[in-house]
């Protein structure tokens, strides 16, 4: 017999040789139907795996993040092997889990159409029909390389090659005639991906390089029920309205042009909600007793070599030569922020030293990845670095902290906080990190807030904590972070003196609260599906005078809004009134003001609300008033 630690802490005895699938059957049938995977040690792992004695295990289902993964990777593969059967002569690549749902690249001679895309999936339902088990073997890298030669996948080869000089077996699963290169984990059987659906086609490149061959990748989502697939889908609809390529144009506040792809440019009213959370920024963090500065765009080789980005993080950095030396374009802004604070010497008495900037930075990302606002080749991160004492660590933690929760509460965003702990690259010694860790960890508990850990996602030189934010359709965005950093005041020999008069290294935090400007205003175009609240809206009223006659009293009005600092339009076009308020409500204003005869001549505006239509007629004064404490009050 062996020992098993449940979830909870209840331990139980199973045979020797148990499974985990087993463990699940014993507790319960509804539980057996649900298990996707387990996790065996706080490893994640498929459900056939046998149990040793004395080992800690979970069960997971599809509520669980694991158990979606294993569940929509089965989908995949599934997806995979009905393409086969369709089309023997595509050759497979990869096909990961993603959030909320699934894709596959293949290496197809023709692009898959609709027409296509309706065969495999009904060709996938004889496949989840036939209940075909998924059995793990493993290959030496030489068998394994044979094995995917003699099926004719080269893509297969190639991965294979990659890990062959590491002398690692390498791992497959078998469903059926379908043999898959994979490291799982997976759902027992096909028979329990119960609803599903294909989405969309796409072309991709290998690798997301664009020097690589185009490839066809497929889209699809998957549910235990159909239910659940039929609200996934409506609002993946809802998604499709609110897209903000489609609103940036639409609402003319951003382009991506082809002379630029991966670099936007914003238009006149776009810029006008850029500068609107700017200027919010500002304000907040004046009241939270930082300063403003600005660094360089571009810096020499020596300065990114000592802060580790040239090691680290080059790959991702634009570079040139100027007076034959190499420079790069800073992709952070933190090294340029160290050389502000070694300006001049510092006193504990002038610690913590709070310095923001809106820096514009530029990355290199892969065109594959691209995605309007939200993965761009240059933004403007709204860092800010705080130099302090190890005594102030936690205080300042939990200042930034409660900064991150007023913008997000401002903007109605629900939020969840991620501890990210040390990566393979690393910089500095092992104490050093879990000091940092232990630091970030206390300091949330202190606050009483949950989170979750995200073993070895820190950055190289320190742990973190991620802010994912949730919108109205209840996706995660990762915005905020927090970064506890031991190793560049090391690196750049920062110094202060102490009380003691001796000198002192610092402690560095860098941290964001939107991540990127560019990036939160295309979260914000999503949430808000354009309709944007009064204090951002880039337009704000918009006056509608019925005939040309009413025209002089339409301009009273307009100006004494615009003078009062409203963001005001006037439409005098020699259009029908309904026809106006209809491209108003288009574009999405929050207020249009009709004046005709009755409201001119008794100095009153008709009022009409983007959200609930006519509100009634009102003095010129009192909807002033009205919008200028809705503005303040940044509802």
């Amino acid at each position: 017999m062996i020992q098993v630690t449940l979830k909870g802490g209840e331990i139980r005895q199973f045979e020797e040789g148990a499974t985990a699938l087993d463990v699940a059957k014993s507790l319960g049938a509804g539980l057996y139907k649900a298990a996707c995977a387990c996790k065996i040690d706080g490893e994640a792992c498929d459900l056939r795996t046998p149990l040793q004695d004395g080992c800690e295990l979970a069960i997971l289902t599809f509520d669980d993040a694991e158990g979606k993964h294993a569940f929509w990777h089965t989908a995949s593969h599934i997806m995979a092997q009905a393409v086969k059967r369709l089309y023997p002569d595509v050759k497979l690549t990869i096909g990961p889990a993603i959030d909320n749902g699934f894709y596959y690249d293949f290496d197809a001679a023709e692009p898959f159409t609709p027409e296509a895309l309706a065969k495999i999936e009904a060709e996938m339902k004889k496949i989840v029909k036939e209940a075909l088990p998924l059995e793990r073997f493993e290959l030496a890298p030489s068998d394994a390389v044979k094995l995917m030669e003699e099926k004719n996948e080269p893509y297969k080869v190639e991965l294979i090659a990659e890990h062959a000089g590491k002398g690692e077996q390498i791992s497959f699963y078998r469903q059926g005639e379908f043999t898959e290169l994979c490291a799982g984990p997976h759902i027992p059987d096909t028979g329990r991906v119960k609803a599903f659906k294909l989405t969309n086609c796409t072309g991709a490149y290998w690798r997301g390089d664009a020097k690589n061959k185009m490839l066809q990748r497929i889209y699809g989502t998957a549910f235990p029920k159909q239910s659940a697939l039929e609200e996934h889908l409506a609002r993946l609809e809802e998604a499709k309205k609110r897209d903000h390529r489609k609103l940036g144009k639409e609402l003319e506040l951003f382009a991506i042009m082809d002379e630029g792809p991966g670099f936007p440019f914003f238009l006149p009213k776009g810029m006008i909600l850029k500068n609107l959370l700017i200027d919010y920024w500002r304000e907040i963090h004046r009241k939270a007793g930082y300063q403003e500065i600005s660094t360089p765009m571009m810096l020499s080789r020596t300065l990114w070599e000592r802060s580790g980005h040239w090691a680290h993080y080059k790959e991702n950095m634009y570079t040139t030569v100027i007076d034959e030396e190499d420079f790069a374009i800073k992709p952070m802004n933190c090294p340029g922020g160290i050389l502000v604070y070694k300006t001049k010497l510092h006193s504990y008495r002038d610690l913590p030293l709070r310095v923001g900037e809106l820096g514009l930075v530029h990355r290199h990302e892969l065109s594959g990845a691209l995605h309007g606002l939200m993965r761009v080749r240059c933004f403007t991160q709204d860092d800010a670095h705080i130099f302090m004492t190890p005594e102030q660590i936690k205080e300042e933690i939990k200042g930034v902290v409660a900064l991150i929760d007023q913008v997000y509460g401002t903007f109605g965003f629900p939020y969840k906080i991620e501890l990210s702990t040390m990566p393979e690259d690393h910089m500095g010694a092992l104490e050093d990190w879990e000091h940092a860790t232990n630091a970030l960890r206390d300091a949330i508990t202190e606050l009483g807030y949950d989170y979750e850990v995200n073993e070895g996602d820190g950055a190289f030189y320190g742990p973190k904590l991620d802010f994912h934010l949730q919108d109205c359709l209840g996706r995660t965005w990762q915005c905020g972070t927090i970064q506890l950093d031991f190793q560049l005041p090391e690196r750049f020999e920062l110094e202060y003196t102490g009380a003691d008069g001796q000198k002192h290294r610092p402690i560095m935090i860098h941290r964001v609260v939107f991540g990127s400007i560019e990036r939160f205003i295309g979260i914000l175009i999503e949430h808000f599906a354009g309709a944007f609240p009064l204090w951002l809206a880039p337009e704000q009223v918009r006056i509608l005078p019925i005939s040309e006659r009413h025209h002089e009293k339409a301009r009273e009005v307009y100006q004494k809004l615009f003078d009062a600092g409203l963001r005001v339009e006037l439409d005098e076009r020699s259009e029908k009134i309904g026809y106006k308020i209809r491209e108003a409500q288009l574009q999405k204003i929050p207020y249009m003001l009709v004046i005709g005869d009755k409201e001119a001549e008794s100095g009153t505006v008709s009022v009409r609300r983007r959200s609930e239509g006519d509100i009634g007629t009102m003095a010129v004064d009192d909807f002033l008033a009205r919008a200028l404490l809705e503005i303040a009050e940044k509802k």
